[in-house]
């Protein structure tokens, strides 16, 4: 296998750490503290084709491929997580479904602007008593004429009130479970749509979280994600591509904690030296850039899977489930090096221990990517 980056990833890596430094970094803290929505850097973003980094120039998209936006991902999550994951729902669920799946009316109208940045996606599957069991989709879709009707409840959607477009899943036909969904694409603003308030989160707290609800809502059958009764599949064969972002997400937060505590590490003296003389510290800071590398490479190699057209079912789920464990973990030890310092929201390290306990619960917890992981095992 072949580990050298293009210069064009070089450059793309390059870009993603100076855009995170320049435009993200400043503001990252006070907007943790406000839970504010980072608007101006999404845009901005979208300006350098960051929101529609996969999507194929056809579509107004920049027409990168996945490792390049996994190491894009890494250098602007390793500042702001939030930051990321908005940019990783747009891209690695709204998007590349919308491109896959999405029919020709369906891309010109909506992926256009969704690649461009102009407009904002959100990916819409769970419910109140639908989160890992996402086959029991209790919001349902009645045909009407020419329209569906929707009726029912979707939470913790990210970018919930400031997305412009929602993927959403719906049970048509309740005695099929899970052949009987169909997902839909529906725009901030049709009557009987609404969002919840903003959710109050430990960490990612820059990024909004929401429920949805739908009363009585008609969506044009225009408006259907691939066909009747294959949204199940749709949100299935996403989430092997979202979870490549979320690891990727992951990674950068693992690398953002390493490299704080090693900064902290060299200037901070105790027993007459630098505390990273100490062998105590010093197998604490190996074994956190041990466990980086190694979520790094088993992420890139999912990512290259994908861009190969290769089955990346269990390295997508193996990338997520390594990435985010690491990402708790070497945010753990970077407080402990801090010491109490790391215990105040004067070190970053306490945000990026918040913002990594999500990454091992949402677009699957670690326990199902295990599942998923023993089942694609199985097959072999």
């Amino acid at each position: 296998m072949n580990f050298d980056f293009t210069e064009e990833q070089l450059m793309i890596q390059q870009t993603a750490k100076d855009f995170a430094l320049a435009e993200i970094a400043p503001t990252a803290v006070e907007r943790d503290k406000n839970a504010e929505f980072p608007t101006e850097i999404v845009k901005k973003l979208g300006e350098l084709g960051f929101m529609g980094m996969m999507v194929s120039p056809e579509y107004d998209g920049a027409g990168m491929d996945t490792v390049s936006y996994v190491l894009a991902m890494i250098e602007l999550s390793k500042v702001d997580a939030s930051v990321g994951v908005i940019m990783s729902v747009n891209n690695s669920l709204v998007c590349y479904g919308l491109q896959k799946y999405g029919s020709d009316y369906l891309k010109e109208k909506y992926l256009k602007p969704l690649a461009r940045g102009e407009k904002l996606g959100a990916f819409a599957l769970s419910e109140p008593e639908a989160g890992s069991d996402a086959t029991h989709q209790m919001t349902s879709a009645v045909k009407e004429g020419d329209h569906w009707v929707i009726n029912g409840i979707k939470n913790w959607i990210s970018n919930g009130q400031s997305a412009d477009y929602f993927l959403v899943t719906t049970q048509t036909d309740s005695e099929k479970r899970h052949k009987g969904v169909t997902a839909f694409l529906i725009e901030k603003g049709t009557p009987g749509f609404d969002h919840g308030v903003k959710e109050d989160k430990l960490g990612i707290k820059s990024s909004d979280t929401c429920s949805l609800t739908f009363t009585n809502c008609k969506v044009p059958e225009e408006n259907i994600i691939w066909e009747v009764g294959k949204g199940f599949n749709f949100a299935m064969e996403t989430l092997n591509g979202g979870r490549i972002g979320i690891a990727a997400q992951a990674v950068g937060i693992a690398e953002g904690a390493l490299d704080a505590a090693l900064k902290y590490a060299k200037e901070r003296k105790a027993f007459g030296t630098e505390i990273i003389n100490h062998q105590a510290i010093q197998i604490k800071l190996a074994d956190m850039a041990i466990n980086t590398q190694a979520a790094k490479l088993i992420t890139l190699q999912a990512a290259a899977a994908k861009d190969t057209g290769k089955k990346h079912v269990k390295e997508s789920a193996m990338a997520k489930s390594l990435a985010s464990k690491v990402a708790v973990e070497n945010a753990l030890e970077a407080i402990q090096i801090h010491g109490g310092y790391g215990y105040v929201r004067e070190y970053i390290v306490e945000r990026f221990l918040r913002d990594a306990k999500v990454t091992e619960i949402y677009e699957g917890t670690t326990e199902i990517q295990k599942m998923v992981i023993a089942r694609e095992l199985a097959k072999e």
